[in-house]
């Protein structure tokens, strides 16, 4: 009988070294092993070499007065840029002379009567009160002007956003390319292109216009992409199998199913928008922000808050009727003809109610009407300032606390940073890239965060690196606690809506004058002035993700006796992946977007290059400033967004 050899057991690895991604760290460490003492050799130094930075300033200087020279007289800006300045200038103007036609009386009304008919009486009321306080604040003209722009500019970035979030989410490959794009659009912070814009526009609307949506359009974008990429694949098989186009899957099943990420998209387009109405003052466009920078440059908070409040109260307005618009039944949403008479009575009561108004003479505001809230503002700032800044009893004040987060987490980061070798930093990068990613990623990554070293601001890009990293980790711990209470509980949801739409909206120039008097002039207000301005992005889209979960798992986790942290853990948190990617992603790029305001602060390094720039005219010293800042958030982008086919190949 023949024998049978059983064959020679294999040696068992363990767990770790199984995992794809101890194989990558093998590697590394490998390469590490050979080129560290090789580079170390050469470059030791922590600072970038001279050698390898090219100076940017010569082209830069020339295309500036390329562009001043020609100006007048190029085709270019005569029948291309003209045609687009002069198609902003009318659309604003004609919505701004319907709106004065209207009159004060007639832009409530019709107000009120959209927001009843969409979403009921509470709404409406609302919608009315926050109208009319616009008018008590003194504010109506301006925020009419306001209301004008960012009508306009709010359509164009819905527009160009979703048709980018539509190329997106239909393409992997287009996915991959608009990334990039997206991200210098974002990131690229406001007063970097103002000067470019400025240049090719001129101070006035149009370019007011344009800095908006270059801002606005991102987050529809992306939340247009992430929603049709998550399309449920049995409702698209089923779509499938009945014989459906291209065209006929796209219309009846992803962009139905996608419908809460496109208002999500809505209402962070809005927000954004509304947010650069004070930035978009600096360049000409008049309205509440305006007010906002004068009130500002005289260190007149309470002014600077009473034309505040109408912007937050215009975001507020805008997101609660735009989202009870998209949360109405199919039934009422589907009858014939329902939303054509919405318009048609809406319109009609409004210009009844203007007709009164103008025969009773009574169009504009009425100057008795308002009430002054500065000095009563001014008085609480100044107690503020005098209670808290520092001798609070066990506490210290808010002084003690910036200054020890100052000594203990920001200077320990940038002085860590500042003290590794260059090409350890960009091994770092490699490193972690390519362990969540593929070696596409850290090539990306690597090269952006060279650029910066080409560009020669290493050592700024590198303090304000760990500004960002200090801002981004306080804004995720808070944000993903909140955003998982949120999820939890309606009631705390609602309550927490508000305040969110405040922080979110309310300019950040508002804010910077009282965090400057409770924490000093620094990087910790730099960083207190970011983490109040991305936290809302990300609280919103992990609630979102979190609430978007399949109810038959968690259901089916329920009947299996998991209790609720098991649930979340072991159900919600994974199965919302995505959503708490996008989040970190918003975290990264809004963060970045407020490094100019920590500029403003104190906060230094490409902060203050950028603003730097656009105060001397210097195109150089705040484009190279705003590029570096770009590259920082490409950089963070593919370190911390593993792609839906990395994740799933595990390469």
């Amino acid at each position: 009988m023949a024998t049978v050899t059983a064959p020679a057991p294999r040696l068992a690895l363990p767990g770790v070294l199984r995992h794809r991604a101890a194989h990558k760290l093998l590697l590394l460490a490998l390469a590490a092993a050979v080129l560290v003492p090789l580079a170390n050799a050469h470059w030791s130094s922590g600072s970038w070499p001279h050698a390898l930075i090219v100076d940017l300033s010569g082209p830069l200087g020339r295309a500036n007065d390329w562009i001043i020279d020609n100006r007048d007289s190029s085709p270019l800006f005569l029948y291309f840029f003209g045609y687009i300045s002069n198609a902003v200038v009318l659309s604003v103007r004609a919505v701004y002379l319907v709106l004065l036609a209207a009159g004060w009386a007639g832009v409530t009304a019709f107000g009120a009567l959209v927001a009843w008919r969409v979403a009921g009486v509470r709404l409406a009321i609302g919608t009315g009160v926050a109208f009319l306080a616009c008018g008590l604040l003194g504010m109506w003209v301006p925020t009419m002007q306001t209301l004008a722009l960012m009508v306009i500019a709010v359509l164009t970035s819905v527009v160009v956003g979703a048709l980018l979030g539509l190329a997106g989410g239909l393409s992997e490959r287009t996915d991959r390319a608009l990334r990039p794009v997206l991200d210098t659009m974002q990131v690229l912070p406001a007063f970097a292109y103002l000067l470019p814009v400025v240049l090719v526009f001129g101070i006035g609307v149009p370019a007011a216009v344009l800095a908006t949506v270059v801002y606005a359009a991102p987050p529809m974008a992306r939340l247009t992409t992430l929603g049709l990429r998550n399309a449920d694949p049995e409702v698209l098989e089923a779509v499938d199998s009945l014989g459906a186009t291209g065209r006929q899957r796209l219309l009846t099943a992803r962009l139905p199913l996608a419908r809460k990420q496109l208002l999500l998209g809505l209402n962070q387009t809005i927000m954004m928008a509304l947010s650069m109405a004070v930035i978009a003052s600096v360049i000409g466009a008049g309205g509440l922000g305006d007010r906002v920078y004068q009130a500002l440059a005289s260190v007149d908070v309470g002014a600077a808050l009473a034309a505040g409040i109408p912007i937050v109260l215009l975001a507020v307005v805008l997101d609660r009727v735009t989202a009870a618009a998209g949360e109405q039944s199919d039934e009422s949403a589907g009858e014939p003809g329902s939303g054509r008479r919405l318009w048609l009575y809406a319109l009609g009561a409004t210009v009844a109610v203007a007709v009164v108004a103008r025969l009773a003479g009574a169009l504009d505001w009425p100057s008795g009407w308002t009430l002054g809230i500065a000095e009563p503002v001014n008085r609480v700032v100044d107690w503020m300032t005098a209670h808290l800044y520092s001798g609070v009893p066990y506490l210290g004040g808010t002084a003690d606390w910036a200054g020890h987060f100052t000594t203990w987490v920001l200077d320990p980061v940038r002085d860590g940073l500042q003290w590794l070798p260059w090409w350890s930093v960009l091994l770092i990068v490699a490193a972690l890239a390519w362990v969540i990613g593929t070696w596409r990623t850290a090539l990306t990554a690597v090269l952006a965060m060279a650029a910066i070293g080409v560009l020669g601001v290493w050592k700024p890009s590198l303090d304000t690196l760990s500004q960002v990293l200090a801002a981004v980790a306080v804004t995720l711990v808070l944000g993903f606690a909140t955003g998982i209470a949120a999820a939890r509980s309606d009631r705390f949801e609602r309550a927490l809506r508000p305040v969110l739409d405040v922080c979110q909206t309310m300019p950040q120039f508002v804010y910077l004058i009282p965090v400057v008097a409770l924490f000093g002039v620094g990087r910790a207000p730099a960083v207190a002035a970011a983490v109040v301005y991305a936290l809302p992005a990300v609280v919103r889209i992990t609630t979102q993700g979190l609430r978007q979960v399949d109810p038959a798992a968690l259901e089916s986790a329920r009947s299996l006796g998991a209790t609720s942290a098991q649930q979340l853990r072991q159900i919600q948190l994974p199965l919302a992946r995505p959503a708490l990617m996008l989040a970190v992603n918003q975290g990264v790029v809004l963060v970045l977007a407020v490094v100019i305001i920590g500029g403003l602060v104190g906060g230094g390094a490409l902060g203050y290059d950028a603003v730097f720039g656009l105060a001397q005219g210097d195109l150089a010293t705040g484009l190279v400033a705003g590029a570096a800042i770009v590259c920082l958030g490409l950089m963070l982008d593919r370190v911390t967004q593993p792609t839906e086919r990395r994740t799933k190949k595990g390469a």
